[in-house]
Formats: C-alpha cells, structure tokens, sequence
C-alpha cells in the first residue's frame, strides 16, 4: 500500500515539531564541537532478521535470546521474534564512535522510504552520554510491512552512514480474523457459529429497574440512567454466537502473515443488551448504532449511551468487552411491576488469580510468560466479536410480531474510553462500519499507561516483574524513565535504569502494535470517522489522542471539548459523555447522534468556546494538560 495512504500528516506540524526541536535544545559549550563521531551501529536494522517466505515482508526477526532476564523478559523476545518486522515508531538507537551533542546529531538523522521519496526526522530524543548512544524516534509513524533507511547524514563532504530495517505488517491479524467473518469460513462453520440473536426479555423503560448481580456471591449493583432513557422506549436483553480465536492464557496464535489466520479456537456466547427508540420500528427495522464500553465498565453503559439516539429514531446495542462483566454466572436482574426476572448476563471475566473473585477486568489481558502482550489479543477479539454482531443484526424480531425490529444496513458504531480504542481497530479494518464515532480514544495502550495517573500503577506491575522498578518515590510510581513527550527538546540519561526502562517500555509498544489504534487509524478515511477529544484528559491523556489522530490525519474531524472552559468543568474530563448531569453528556450526545444518524458533524455549542470542531490548534494536544509533575524527565 503506498505510503501516502497511511501517512498524510500536517507538514506545518511536522515542522512545529522540528522547530521545537530546534529551539528547545541548544548545545552545551562543551559539545558546541564535537569530535568527528562516527556511527558504529544501528537499531533497529534487518541484520536482526532472518529471511522468511511466509511472511508478507519476506522477513522474521531474530533477536538475541540468550541471557534474556526474566520470564516476562524472554517471553517478550520471544514473541517479537514470530513478528515479520520492526515496530512503525520504533526506538531508534545510534551509537557513535566519539561524544555527540544531541541537539547537533538529531537534525542529520532522517528515516526514508527505501522505494520513494517519502521521509521524515526525528523527535524524543534521548543522549546517554556513557555510551555516546543517541536514541529517538521517528517524526511521523511509519507504515506497515515497508523497508525504510535509517541515516546520519555527514558534513558537507561526508556521506551519510546508513542501515536499513522492514516494518512489520501490523494490521495483517486482525484483519485476516475480520475476513474470516466477513467471507464465512469453513472454520468459523466448524466451531458452531450461526447467525442470529437470542431473545431473553424485553421490557419497557417505564417502570423497570436493572441491575447487575456478578456470579460469586457479590450483591448485586444498580444500574440507574435507565430514567434519562425516553420512558416509552424498550430495553432487550439477550446473547449471540460468535467465533472466538483466543486461548487460555488470552492471546490469539500468532501465524505467518501470508496465511489466512488462525483458525478459531470455539464458538463463545456473547451477551447484548439494547435500547430500542420509541414505537413502531420502521419498515427493516430501526437503524442501529452498537456502543462499545470503556475499561472497567460493561455493556451495562449502552443505557448511558443510548438517550439521545433513542430520541432520534436509532437503537443502540452493546456487548462486553473481554475479560469485562464479571463472571459468565453473571445475571441481570430486572424488576417491574410484575415483579424481579434474573437473566443471564454472560459475563466474560474470568478468575485468573485464583483468589475466588472474578474482577472486572480479571480476563482482559494475557497471563505467564505472554504477559507482555496485555490486552493486544483482547482487544483484536472484542473488535472481532462486534464484527459478528454487526452481521447478526438484520431482520431481528424482537417482540414475536414477525416484524424486523433490528435492521443490518448501515450499521454505524461509537465507543467510549477503550469503546474509541478498540473501535479504531474495527472501523480500519471491517468496511461493514458504516460511520464511527471515537470517544476519547489514545495510543497507543503502553503509552496511555505509562502517562495516565488512572493506569500508570500498571506500569509499575509490569516493570517489577521485569526487575526494572528504579526508584522509591512513590509520587513517581516507583520508576523514572526520563522519556521526553513529542516535539520536546533532547533530554540526557542521568537516572540509573532509565535507558532499561525505555528500551522494555518499547518492546512491549512493538509487541503490542497489532493491537494498538494508531495503527488502524490510517485505515479509516475521514469522512467515515468523527473524532471527540477531552481537553485535559487524564485517563487517555491528550498526547496519546494527538498520536492516534496524526496516524490517520483526522484532523479535519476531530472534536476537542474544552473542559478548562466549560462553566461546570469535570475534575476529570475523561468520561463527559457519560456524566448526565453535566451539559456536556447532552452536548457530546448531540453531536454523536447528528453524525451516525446523518453524517453530519456539528458544534454542540456553535459560536461558544467550549468545543473546538475541528481542533484550533492540534499543538495543544501534545501537552498533558494536567499537573503530573511525576511524569516529567
């Protein structure tokens, strides 16, 4: 695929970086003269491959394994090395022969499309001046399953030095699952997958309570927006067949990527709930918009999602996300006037640290020595299993009146949190997604851990189990990793163990990537995604949006509510869709339903200054936009 089609960046951003670069850095006296450095190696480079025919690059890597630290250490070389290729924003690392000025070296290292024109610099650079290594990364995300040319370019009379590295396909998996479904395979046949949707209760909004009750013996939980819901509208529980590729230890086989995929592993029950609009359904049945939840969450918040489509004539749908809904003795509980009905709920969570509670995420990411590929498999799954609901949907009689109440045409989708996360992943790969909107989404998923308060505990865990922790403040999270955010001048190792921590750190980024969003996010073209951003995010912080946006170049739809401007502001942003009694739920809702329902992007406040539609100033969002001073080198 050409690099264009991927790559369509600002280059008046690119040089705002560049500048930044440029003006932020300046070399020390010391350094203002360097000696001649010579490059004497390079990483990554495709002498760390091997040659391979089944894969679509033509190559494998083959990373060193000996001495490889703990499991979690070599369990993640060891996945690196099925992979056909780096990562599309790799750590770049040059080691010179002699002391180097950071600010001097980064201008003269470019990467380069070795079939094309195409290049770009390099930005969050870090110098360890113990090894006169420079590290980076590359200005712009690079694309999949493509050789590039990574170089310093000398002086005037010198030649650049070079090396040359493959990028790995990193979009291939997900997509094979994806046409698995799409095209019925005999595999997806073999596991018992058959179309259609169960029916387990229908009731009226009016008058009905719901609640969640989890399956070890915990009491059950009160799910209340079901008042903001139009009173004559109807909820519909129920459960669908879909063909499942993950194992136990929640990752997907990873398989040469000239081949088809996996084949799937069993047929799972996967739940729904929905939200039907007021009266009759038109003739097909009413258009329908399937919610993805957020981390921690359930489908149980399609009933916060779905008021103001509800009241435009479209019916919203919802599962769970992997390893989400407690357990699969979960029930729902729904009492009206006629008394309390417990339905299975299907949870999708799983015990896996045998301490006989099932957690609300417990499930969601991979175990043992594949712990290092976290939530990747998950996600690829839950994007999966919404593919197959999309295809479950039309024609669905709900009520028994042999009238569709469902339709399956122009299926348009919208997800909160990790719902905008993985919903990038399936609006780049499954053209059935007629129209998206991304709610507060990031990536990718490690740098949303390292720089969220919410998540950065996460990191930690990880990095203990590598041996890596360096630090004892706990206002840091027990590590200091002295990594610079984009466009940021260069900063200088001085902490011991933060070079380790950065190189684990993007490892685990490359391993991950499959199923990471800015990698999907060149798949999407713009007129069928609408973008909505929070301004002082801290669960996704804002430069992992920038990063998802810039991939795809969705600028022009992207929607950033100013919550610094807003007259009731929420201490976190993050979840504004969500908080009904904010205006911004009804706001943010408003401009949801406009553009699912009619393609239309609109300003919830027109001439205000809460919502930037699109962003004035992308810059912006490469702040964090919230005080962390922990997070700083």
């Amino acid at each position: 695929m050409p690099h264009s089609l991927w790559r369509r960046t600002s280059a008046s951003l690119v040089g705002a970086l560049a500048l930044t670069l440029t003006v932020t850095a300046t070399a020390s006296p010391a350094l203002a003269a360097p000696a001649k450095a010579e490059p004497v190696s390079f990483f990554p480079t495709d002498s760390l491959t091997v040659p391979d025919a089944r894969q679509l690059t033509g190559r494998r890597v083959a990373l060193p394994t000996q001495n490889c630290g703990p499991v979690i250490t070599c369990g993640l070389v060891q996945r690196l090395n099925e992979l056909d290729g780096f990562d599309l924003d790799p750590r770049l690392a040059i080691t010179f022969s002699s002391p180097v000025d950071p600010a001097q070296i980064a201008q003269r290292i470019t990467v380069q499309e070795t079939r094309g024109g195409w290049r770009t610099g390099v930005d969050r650079v870090v110098h360890d001046p113990a090894t006169n290594t420079i590290y980076a990364h590359p200005a712009e995300q690079l694309a999949p399953g493509t050789t590039y040319r990574l170089s310093v370019q000398g002086g005037p009379a010198n030649k650049a030095a070079r090396d040359t590295f493959t990028t790995l396909s990193a979009t291939d998996g997900l997509q094979d699952l994806t046409r698995q479904i799409q095209f019925g395979s005999r595999a997806l046949t073999a596991v018992g997958v058959t179309p259609g949707l169960t029916i387990d209760g229908v009731f009226p909004v009016a008058g009905t309570t719901v609640a969640l009750r989890p399956d070890r013996g915990t009491l059950a939980q009160p799910v209340q927006p079901t008042a903001q819901l139009p009173a004559d509208s109807r909820l519909v529980f129920g459960s669908y067949l879909a063909p499942s590729w993950l194992r136990q230890d929640v990752t997907i086989a990873q398989t040469p990527t000239r081949d088809l995929g996996p084949a799937p592993v069993a047929a799972a029950r996967l739940p729904f709930v929905a939200v039907l609009p007021p009266g009759r359904a038109p003739a097909g049945g009413w258009p329908v918009a399937v919610f993805g939840h957020g981390f921690t969450a359930s489908m149980t918040s399609v009933l916060l999602a779905a008021p103001a489509n509800a009241r435009s004539g479209i019916a919203t749908i919802g599962t769970n996300v992997v390893g989400h809904g407690f357990g699969p003795g979960s029930t729902w509980e729904i009492t009206t006037a006629g008394g309390t009905r417990s339905l299975p709920a299907y949870g999708r969570g799983v015990d896996q640290n045998g301490d006989g509670q099932i957690g609300n995420t417990e499930g969601s990411s991979a175990t043992g020595d594949a712990a290092a590929i976290s939530s990747r498999d998950a996600l690829r799954q839950t994007s999966a299993d919404i593919s197959t609901l999309i295809r479950t949907l039309g024609g669905t009689d709900v009520d028994g009146d042999r009238t569709p109440d469902l339709s399956g045409q122009g299926v348009t989708y919208f997800g909160q949190s990790f719902g905008g996360i993985y919903a990038t992943l399936l609006t780049g790969a499954d053209p059935a997604v007629t129209r998206s909107v991304l709610n507060v989404p990031g990536g990718p998923i490690t740098e949303i851990a390292r720089l969220s308060p919410s998540f950065r505990l996460l990191t930690t865990q990880a990095l203990q189990a590598a041996g890596l922790l360096n630090s004892q403040d706990a206002t840091r999270a027990f590590f200091q990793e002295q990594l610079p955010l984009r466009g940021e001048g260069p900063v200088t190792a001085t902490v011991p163990g933060a070079l380790a921590i950065q190189d684990y750190l993007a490892r685990s980024t490359w391993l991950t990537r499959s199923g990471s969003p800015e990698a999907f996010a060149p798949l999407i073209r713009p007129e069928r995604v609408l973008v909505q951003v929070a301004f002082g995010d801290q669960t996704v912080p804002n430069p992992t949006s920038y990063t998802l946006v810039d991939a795809g170049e969705l600028w022009s739809r992207t929607s950033l509510y100013r919550n610094d401007r807003a007259v009731t502001p929420l201490a976190n942003p993050h979840s504004f869709l969500l908080v009904l009694t904010n205006p911004a739920a009804a706001q943010g809702q408003a401009q949801v339903t406009a553009f699912l329902g009619r393609g239309e992007v609109i300003d919830p406040d027109g001439a205000g200054a809460v919502w930037e539609v699109p962003v004035a100033d992308p810059a912006v969002l490469l702040r964090l936009n919230f005080p962390q001073p922990a997070l700083r080198p």
